[in-house]
This record gives C-alpha cells, structure tokens and sequence, in this order.
C-alpha cells in the first residue's frame, strides 16, 4: 500500500488534487479502500452556493473495501462479522461531524469520500457489510433519502403519487413509492434521458418540463392524470428548485401529504400565501433531513433484490487525477 493517497480538496470554486498520508488505524477505526463516491446533489449546491467555508473533501455517499481494521472492531451495525477484504456501505452522519464535510487539513485526514483512501476516524461510524456490486452500493446513501421520505409520507396502498424531479433522489423515491404500494406515479422532470430511466424504474407517465414549459399546462396535466382530476395524494419535491413548490402544492388534492426533500442547501425563499397554498387544501407538509441509521437498515434489503435497473442511474465515473 502507498503512504499517501489522493484526495479532490474543494478550495472555494475549484478543486485540487492533494496526497495526504494515509493513516494506520486506530482502535475502533476502519481504513476503507474507496471503490465509489456519489456526486450529490448537496455537493453540487454546496460547491454553486458556496455554503461551506475552509477546505473540504468532498463526498458522502461512499462504498469501498475494508483495508485496514483498528482493534476491537469485528462487526457492522447488523452485528454481522467483519474483515479485510469485505465491502461495506458508510453512514455519513455521526456524533462529530458528517464525512464528506469536514476540513481537509485538519487531522485525521482523508475524511471524505472523493479520494483514494477514507479514514472512518470516528468509533461513533455506522458501516454495513455487502455483496452488492460498488455500482450499485454506492446508491444506498442517496437511496435511504427516499425511503425517509416515503415513510413519513405514509403512502397507503394505491395512491397517486408525483414525483418533481428526476434526479437521483426523484428517481430512488420513485422506486420507494412504488415498492411502498403507489398505484399510480407520475415524475415531472428531465431530461428526456432521466425521464427514459424513470419509466425503467415503475413511473407511469412522465412529463418533460422541456416540451410542457407552461406551469399552468404542466399543473393541468398531472391533474388530468389523477382520479376524478383533483389531485394527487402525495407529492414529493426532489427537484431542488424553488419554483417547483407552490407549483407542486397544486398537484395536491385536498388532504393530500407534500414531502420536501430537495432542499438540503439553502438557496434563498419563495413567496408563499399560506391561506391559498396550504390552509384552504387541508394538507399535511413534511420534509426530510438525510437519513438515520434506521433507513440504511431498511433500504439495503431492497437493494441487494435488484429488481430495478439501478446501476443506469450510475452516468459516469471520475478518477481524481485531474485538476479542476
């Protein structure tokens, strides 16, 4: 193994490749050979937005291999027994800080998963073994997002569901909402490529906001799409832009569940009447903040079945060589 590994450090709105020694663990500490790491759309806005400060290795959704076990750690969260040489999906989250957004230059480094090694520093870190291919453990992250948001969406067997947005978080909700019981799923988005994939995934009808650019004609069709025309009973919002709300509010029939899931980075307000929008429809609003332990429990089982084709949702793979 080399003693130093490649990590790409978000410097304001550029990107450089650094070497940073790689760590011999410490007790309770797992090295991680990296296999993937997920773009995420948080990233992406983070990086746009620039809503982090310092130096950062980015990268939260992460698969790899064990390398390196510190002492005393022999199971994942499952209890399930452990070794070099096992793949394992990491939960970002933990009680001192998420990876994939802590300062690069403050030890212990490589704690974010654009790099060549990952060093899981914290004993807090939550890990779970699988023989899922990296193409598609890489997705459990990003998964588990749709499956909180299903849940509290409390889908009831049946139901019309809209989809806003048909990246990676619209299309895993997808899936969750239709192994959740949805009868019927509709996703407003695009491209057409995405919206192709969608309809791979169990989307009924799809409708690209590149050829219906009207709002009116867009909120007009889903609702021609829904029983009796009033509306869906769940919508989920995963596009991320501010403009889908108040137009996804009107999919809603009276009643229904809104679920907020596309804004982890805070790009500004919308204007809202509260009266028109949510008090006159009678409707239950949620949102989602990523995911728990919980959800990665409940979410892997799905995965490893593999009866999606969730590998296509896996565009392109970037090696960090390059200077951006």
């Amino acid at each position: 193994m080399s003693n130093t590994a490649r990590a790409a450090v978000m410097v304001g709105e550029r990107f450089e490749i650094r070497e940073y020694p790689v760590p011999d663990p410490e007790p309770g500490t797992i090295l991680l050979k990296q296999e993937l790491a997920g773009i995420c759309g948080t990233d992406l806005h983070n990086w746009e937005y620039q809503q982090i400060t310092g130096e950062i290795i980015l990268g939260h959704e992460n698969v790899g291999v064990i390398d390196k076990l510190g002492k005393g750690v022999e199971t994942d969260f499952l209890g399930r027994p452990i070794k070099e040489g096992d793949r394992i999906a990491v939960v970002p989250g933990t009680n001192k800080g998420a990876y994939g957004f802590l300062q690069a230059e403050e030890e212990p480094y490589l704690r974010g998963g654009f790099a060549e090694y990952m060093y899981l520093w914290n004993p807090d870190t939550v890990v779970l073994k699988t023989e899922l291919d990296p193409e598609i453990a890489v997705l459990l992250e990003p998964f588990t997002i749709g499956v909180h948001g299903v849940m509290r969406a409390k889908i009831e067997f049946g139901d019309t569901v809209v989809v806003q947005g048909s990246g990676a978080i619209g299309l895993v909700t997808l899936i969750c909402a239709k192994v959740s019981g949805a009868g019927q799923l509709i996703m407003v988005g695009g491209p057409k490529g995405r919206l192709e994939l969608a309809r791979k995934l169990g989307a009924d009808i799809t409708i690209d906001i590149a050829d219906i650019s009207n709002v009116q004609e867009r909120k007009q069709l889903v609702l021609d799409n829904t029983p009796r025309g009033e509306g869906a009973d769940v919508v989920f919002e995963c596009a991320g832009f501010l403009a889908a709300i108040p137009e996804g509010l009107d999919y809603l029939r009276n009643s229904g569940t809104y679920v907020e899931m596309g804004h982890f980075v805070d790009v500004g307000t919308f204007e809202c009447n509260p009266n028109h929008m949510l008090m006159r429809k009678n409707l239950r609003f949620e949102a989602v903040w990523a995911s728990k332990p919980d959800h990665f429990v409940r979410g892997l089982p799905i995965l490893e079945k593999n009866e999606f084709p969730y590998a296509e949702m896996v565009s392109h793979t970037i090696p960090p060589r390059t200077r951006g």
